[in-house]
């Protein structure tokens, strides 16, 4: 294998190395490759001014120090986000400027008290400031790393005057990453995914070279959808047939599962058998990810965890590989180094 290769399946840390560090940090994207990661995923949103930033949600009061600021607490609200009412604090509501001086907290403190210890140490970031950060690593290793671009609640930004796609292409020019889609070299490849499709064809018409993958819950609907045909929206589920994933297949490259999809769970909550769903998705011509692995007994099936402690990790080694074995292409992990233990060992890229 070249070192330029990486073994399958592909180990993308999840927000970075997030089971270690506060989730979109430097440290956070920085660890996951130096655990083996072959790509990391930025999840982007914005702020009022039009600057792509990196979170995972919009509403950012429990991943960041925002409630600690005196200046800010009249931008708290309540607002709908995809049909949900949530209160916090949004990024629309901040320019970039003010986010920059925010920092970054652990969204899971109770289950992750080491990653916890690290909570303001390290300020947000833009997706231009990740970009860099791929760069960077890639020209110190010669591995072929990349990223995995999140475009999060497009509908809901495009309704608020700020038009997603437009504003991600612009980042991804800045940092010259448009035109990467389909390139070998050392500087990887351009991924691109959302759990809507109307923002992924939008990019595609701006010329924004890169594979687009498609993320599928369990259950719901495409906001996207909902916004468009109201009640008589497809669901999640109903794009999973055999006729619907060769309709996927003209329009993306691949889809991106929720692992519970793949390894299905009982009405106790134990694992089951693996679905045929990758071999059929495979079948009609599409990549397939899926999300997300984590190794504590909270995000077990119950037959896989080990005590009673919700933090302790259980026998995700049994959970990792029973996923892998069904052929996905590429899998999300909080904890990269874990993953590419699962994967059979060595380090992503081949290395």
């Amino acid at each position: 294998m070249t070192q330029n290769t990486p073994a399958r399946p592909l180990v993308i840390g999840h927000r970075g190395a997030s089971g270690y560090r506060p989730e979109h940090t430097e440290a956070a994207y920085r660890l996951a490759f130096a655990q083996g990661a072959d790509a990391v995923e930025p999840d982007v949103v914005f702020s009022r001014d039009g600057v792509a930033v990196v979170r995972h949600e919009n509403e950012i009061s429990g991943t960041t120090d925002v409630a600690a600021h005196p200046e800010f607490a009249d931008r708290r609200t309540t607002r709908s986000v995809d049909g949900e009412e949530l209160t916090g604090w949004f990024t629309e509501d901040f320019t970039w400027a003010e986010l920059s001086t925010l920092r970054a907290r652990e969204r899971l403190p109770t289950l992750r008290p080491e990653s916890a210890s690290h909570d303001d140490a390290f300020p947000l970031l833009r997706l231009v400031d990740v970009l860099r950060i791929v760069d960077e690593v890639a020209e110190e290793t010669g591995r072929g790393v990349f990223p995995v671009v999140e475009v999060k609640h497009a509908s809901h930004f495009d309704a608020l005057g700020l038009p997603a796609a437009e504003l991600v292409a612009r980042a991804l020019e800045e940092s010259r990453w448009a035109g990467r889609g389909g390139q070998t070299g050392p500087t990887g490849r351009l991924v691109v995914e959302s759990f809507e499709q109307t923002v992924l064809g939008e990019l595609r018409m701006r010329g924004v070279d890169a594979r687009y993958i498609y993320l599928v819950e369990a259950h719901g609907k495409p906001f996207d959808q909902v916004v468009r045909w109201g009640d008589a929206a497809v669901g999640y589920l109903d794009q999973l047939t055999d006729a619907s994933l060769s309709q996927l297949a003209a329009e993306v490259d691949g889809i991106s599962l929720d692992k519970a999809l793949i390894l299905p769970l009982d009405a106790d909550g134990n694992s089951t058998r693996v679905s045929d769903v990758v071999a059929r998705a495979h079948g009609a011509g599409l990549e397939v990810y899926t999300w997300t692995l984590r190794p504590e007994n909270a995000f077990l099936p119950r037959d896989m965890r080990i005590g009673r402690s919700s933090s302790a990790f259980g026998q995700w080694q049994r959970e990792y590989r029973t996923i892998m074995a069904s052929g996905v292409d590429g899998v999300f992990a909080d904890h990269p180094d874990l993953a590419v233990v699962a994967r059979g060992g060595g380090v992503g890229g081949g290395a």
